[in-house]
């Protein structure tokens, strides 16, 4: 797989609260965050790939999800999260 479980936590260690904290929202939105990136690279080179393009969309909406909740309970992590990792709305 493209990413190790080292990168992953990683990736919960520098936006969550520790490396075994994968349910912060922060984190899975970080971690769909690199995938989405990951995705959207691989479709440019392969634009007929039908079934990572529904993979794209189905992680786009799980990540804005996530997104959406965490604007209901806390506003500034939010911000703060969209600012670090460049996501616009």
């Amino acid at each position: 797989m493209y990413l190790s479980p080292e990168v992953k936590a990683e990736f919960f260690k520098k936006h969550g609260q520790s490396e075994t904290d994968t349910g912060s929202p922060e984190g899975q939105i970080a971690l769909f965050t690199y995938r989405v990136n990951h995705l959207s690279q691989h479709l440019k080179a392969n634009p007929k790939d039908y079934n990572t393009e529904r993979s794209l969309v189905r992680l786009v909406g799980k990540r804005r999800r996530i997104l959406d909740y965490l604007i209901k309970k806390d506003i500034e992590r939010y911000r703060s999260i969209i600012k670090e990792l460049n996501i616009r709305k």
